[in-house]
């Protein structure tokens, strides 16, 4: 790896405001934070954000249903957001949201650089109108028949059994969610991007190596079938930014949304007067822009976003990220299907370095979907983490403990062990700059067990029984120690509760620039649990929260 330094700004897809925070979304922002902190071990200056998705009508809705004001239920569900997203250790620079300053201010700045270059277009259309909720109905409230694959109970703009995207009117079948009742058609004006006008920049940036190859395969489909113009306008009663000029109109959420990218940076600038947004967002910038994003968004990322970042004036991505979606029993985990684990829930049950050792343990840089499978997991856990890793520090730390004062040896046993597990470094390096990260967890446990079986076969135990050479016996077990060293350092960005634990355990931090140079003639504390076995009564509790 290049040893220059990088300047990186790395951003999550945004949740929604109108519901709790779920594993699924959780699989996101800890493949994103894994990343952002391997690459600030290495030193680099990296910045990570995200914001809450807080417009539309469906939080018009829920606002409605429970009594309160848009404003006060976006400012409910940010709060609990945020603290799932502490909970889980995601260490974002900061989280913030779609409705505010900054984003009003960047969304008409953009809009008007789009209508000045004659981007927007007016246009009537016919849309599906609630005649009792007395509303036009935005696409995730209109549920019908898939026209490409007949699958039911498909949503109003995309298919989630074979991923066609089209228009509400093409549905078969449709049904307003909210009324149950077959919607109206309606004429109305709206304001529509010229998306088919960047085509030809669309088709030469999808195949500059931005994107996965089954992102570009995927995105081709769109080409093919013809890109349209993208309405981004949406009709009162609606929660959003106005459109200027235009008494009835709003912003539609996916223009504001990714725009919402740049406004939680520009905020960040603000509290932080040493970053400067111009030298992230100014189209001849040499920083780097990183986008995490789930598969059923891959449009938006791929086509709208980058054409508007085009018309005005901003620069484009490095690259977007494509993950597939978390499921359980084969069931993708979705709020709007009412099949999920609340991080709420999840937290009251087990430890968050958990989960994010679990999904690490499967996420790889391909965008196939990731199986939950809770009996598994506590397997895995308990395996891994416990047997394992924890067991490498706790049976060489009694001995360093209980006979040399808590002292570890002035020289290793095995310096060609150890010259084996540094260059190691070079692989999980690899892994964990291409998001490889199961690959990496792979390779982690080998040296563990490599490690464990150097212990077995050296049997301290033995030697201390036998009192004989002590000298030996502090080496073999500061050898130990060293090997969980090394192997804590690839893992810290995955378990940072753990790595805190072993930092006071070794007093010495897990840092990735001094990896080649062992602990030696080096005091370390008495060996306290780091780590504790968890059980399938765990599983019992989660579920039972999960079914109230």
């Amino acid at each position: 790896m290049s040893s220059v330094l990088r300047k990186i700004l790395v951003t999550c897809a945004l949740p929604y405001s109108n519901g709790p925070i779920h594993i699924g979304h959780m699989l996101e922002h800890i493949q994103a934070d894994i990343w952002v902190r391997y690459h600030r071990m290495r030193g680099h200056e990296v910045w990570f954000i995200s914001a809450d998705d807080s417009h539309g009508t469906a939080i018009m809705l829920k606002s409605e249903d429970l009594g309160i004001s848009s404003n006060q239920l976006i400012k409910n569900v940010h709060k609990e957001h945020k603290k799932d997203f502490l909970n889980f250790k995601i260490s974002h620079d900061n989280y913030y949201s779609t409705h505010s300053l900054e984003n009003l201010y960047l969304l008409r700045k953009i809009f008007k650089s789009l209508d000045e270059k004659g981007f927007i277009q007016e246009k009537k259309s016919s849309q599906f109108y609630d005649d009792i909720k007395k509303l036009f109905l935005p696409d995730r409230f209109i549920k019908g028949t898939c026209p490409i694959c007949n699958s039911e109970n498909q949503y109003g703009d995309s298919c989630e059994n074979c991923s066609s995207t089209y228009e509400p009117i093409d549905l078969i079948n449709p049904v307003s969610v909210i009324s149950g009742r077959r919607p109206s058609l309606k004429n109305t004006k709206h304001l529509y991007f010229n998306l088919p006008y960047f085509s030809n920049m669309l088709k030469q940036w999808i195949h500059s190596g931005v994107l996965q190859k089954s992102v570009v395969k995927k995105t081709e489909e769109w080409f093919k079938k013809g890109l349209k113009s993208w309405g981004i306008s949406r009709d009162a009663p609606y929660f959003g930014f106005k459109i200027p000029k235009y008494s009835n109109k709003y912003f539609y959420v996916w223009l504001d949304a990714p725009i919402g990218y740049m406004s939680a940076f520009k905020n960040l600038c603000i509290k932080n007067k040493k970053i400067n947004f111009n030298e992230f967002w100014d189209i001849k910038s040499n920083c780097e822009l990183y986008h995490f994003i789930g598969k059923d968004i891959i449009y938006f990322h791929t086509l709208f976003w980058p054409a508007i970042l085009e018309a005005s004036s901003f620069r484009k991505p490095n690259a977007i990220f494509v993950h597939g979606h978390l499921t359980m029993n084969g069931l993708k985990l979705s709020k709007s299907r009412g099949a999920l684990i609340t991080a709420s829930n999840w937290i009251k049950c087990f430890d968050s370095d958990s989960l994010r050792y679990y999904y690490a343990s499967k996420l790889s840089n391909k965008i196939n979907d990731i199986e939950i499978n809770l009996q598994e997991f506590v397997h895995k856990i308990n395996s891994d983490i416990v047997n394992k890793l924890v067991n490498l520090a706790s049976r060489n730390a009694s001995f360093i403990d209980k006979l040399f004062n808590g002292y570890l040896s002035n020289k290793l046993e095995d310096n060609e062990l150890y010259q084996y597990f540094i260059n190691k470094s070079i692989n999980i390096a690899s892994f964990l700059e291409n998001r490889e990260f199961s690959l990496m967890v792979r390779e982690s446990m080998k040296l563990a067990d490599i490690a464990n079986q150097y212990i077995n076969e050296k049997k301290p135990w033995m030697i201390q029984k036998r009192n004989i050479n002590n000298n030996n016996l502090q080496q073999i077990c500061t050898m130990g120690i060293n090997l969980f060293r090394i192997i804590m350092i690839f893992l810290k960005p995955i378990l940072p509760d753990l790595a805190k634990k072993t930092e006071f355990f070794l007093i010495s931090k897990l840092n990735w620039n001094n990896i080649k140079k062992p602990l030696l003639s080096h005091k370390i504390n008495k060996y306290t649990p780091l780590y504790k076995r968890i059980s399938y009564k765990q599983i019992e509790k989660l579920i039972i929260l999960t079914e109230k």
